[in-house]
């Protein structure tokens, strides 16, 4: 049964690991979150640096720092020209990573891929007047097609794009011979002429058809019936727990859980955190609790299984020495957030006196993360801080400085110490492997 169990871990998480979309979509979204990141420092800056609102706290209100305020354009321009075009950005990096997997190089392809998905997207907007009535203005792009709520749509558009373009231009059935002594890069403009012209044909037909069917867009379509109900249940406690769940499952069987799996919450999850810094910086309240930040506070901090408790553990409870030897070494990775010592040392791995305790702490500190939210002791994530910054610093931070996330943070810690810690007394009883 075990063996059927692993067998079948093994292949899903090949299967995820291996399937080309899913590849580029994860390495898509690690190209992304450098622009993630400065975002949402722009807005945590321009919040807690620069806002001159009386009675607001930030540095710009202390007496002779109000200057500071006037760095504030500069970093709400910044914030606009990153989290308010990661919908673009999403669509040019995994168009790139996808066309490599094919072979295909050109230059033009993200721009292929980028003129695809506007091509989906509806270019005029309708505003009421003070007087109630309705004006339409056309050749303008609203801010949903470009920011978080367009994830979803472009990274559908972006590998529809970049299938079609990839197959026509491989197929070599619509390349235009040039002379020999045409440049190489002029004679390959022509080559991926036809290609580039129909792929972005092919994709606004199919738009104005699904349209002229439904009487909906395609755009509205998808982030209706396909992107809500999975914010829905990836964004709900229950859903989310599910995921944790999986991650650690695969993680105990020696599979990278979390990386295997990105690629199926990070465009839900990474939406849910854009509409909380979106809130953040314009004032208003805070929709989601769960999100990417959220993960990273509370169900991955230390490491994933919070495997900080388990370090704790066994440097008071343990009597094995291997334990402690291992554990000494993983002291200073685990406050940047780094377990791979101690899931591959111990192990954890195949391991079920330890794997049960790493699948158990890290779904009951988000339940407990999720409640102190709730009832407003935790403040809710808005700022994507790196996942290496050590734990404390970052619920602080990811919070916009609320002081009741991270010592939230430092609670689940010690839930997880305490999980962990029947187990290590547990393993006290182990023999302790012997070398041949």
């Amino acid at each position: 049964m075990k063996d059927k169990i692993m067998n079948g871990l093994l292949g899903f998480a090949t299967l995820l690991q291996n399937q080309r979309h899913f590849r580029a979509i994860k390495n898509a979204f690690a190209s992304l979150l450098p622009i993630i990141i400065v975002g949402s420092f722009c807005t945590l800056f321009s919040n807690v640096i620069c806002n001159t609102t009386p009675g607001y706290f930030s540095l710009a209100n202390v007496p002779g720092l109000s200057w500071l305020g006037n760095l504030n354009p500069m970093f709400t321009a910044a914030n606009y020209g990153t989290m308010n075009f990661i919908a673009i950005g999403l669509v040019i990096l995994l168009s790139m990573e996808l066309g490599e997997t094919y072979g295909i190089n050109d230059k033009v392809l993200p721009v292929v891929a980028v003129g695809s998905y506007i091509a989906l997207c509806s270019t005029f907007t309708v505003f009421t007047d003070a007087a109630g009535e309705a004006h339409q203005i056309a050749n303008v792009l609203e801010r949903q097609f470009t920011n978080a709520q367009g994830l979803f749509v472009g990274l559908f558009a972006s590998i529809g794009a970049t299938e079609i373009y990839c197959r026509l231009v491989n197929s070599g059935k619509m390349e235009i011979k040039m002379p020999e002594s045409v440049p190489s890069n002029v004679a390959r403009s022509f080559t991926i002429l036809f290609p580039s012209l129909l792929t972005i044909l092919i994709v606004a037909a199919v738009g104005m058809v699904f349209e002229m069917i439904t009487g909906m867009t395609l755009f509205n379509a998808i982030t209706t019936f396909i992107q809500a109900p999975l914010a829905n249940v990836l964004t709900g406690l229950p859903g989310y727990l599910l995921l944790v769940f999986m991650t650690t499952l695969l993680w105990s069987f020696g599979i990278h859980g979390t990386q295997t799996l990105k690629a199926v919450y990070e465009p839900i999850l990474l939406a849910a955190f854009a509409e909380n810094e979106a809130a953040y910086a314009a004032g208003t309240a805070i929709p989601n609790i769960i999100n990417t930040p959220f993960m990273s506070c509370f169900s991955t901090v230390t490491g994933a299984g919070i495997t900080g408790g388990l370090v704790i553990a066994i440097m008071l409870f343990s009597k094995r020495d291997d334990y402690k030897a291992i554990a000494k070494l993983a002291i200073p990775c685990a406050i940047f957030n780094i377990n791979e010592p101690l899931i591959f040392g111990l192990p954890i791995v195949m391991n079920p006196v330890l794997a049960i305790p790493f699948m158990l702490a890290p779904a009951v500190s988000a339940t407990f993360a999720y409640f102190m939210t709730t009832i407003g002791f935790c403040g809710r994530m808005v700022v994507n801080a790196p996942w290496t910054t050590p734990p404390v610093l970052m619920g602080f931070l990811s919070s916009g400085g609320n002081i009741g996330a991270g010592i939230t943070q430092l609670i689940c810690v010690a839930i997880a110490f305490a999980i962990y810690t029947p187990f290590v007394l547990m393993a006290n009883r182990q023999e302790v492997p012997q070398e041949d």
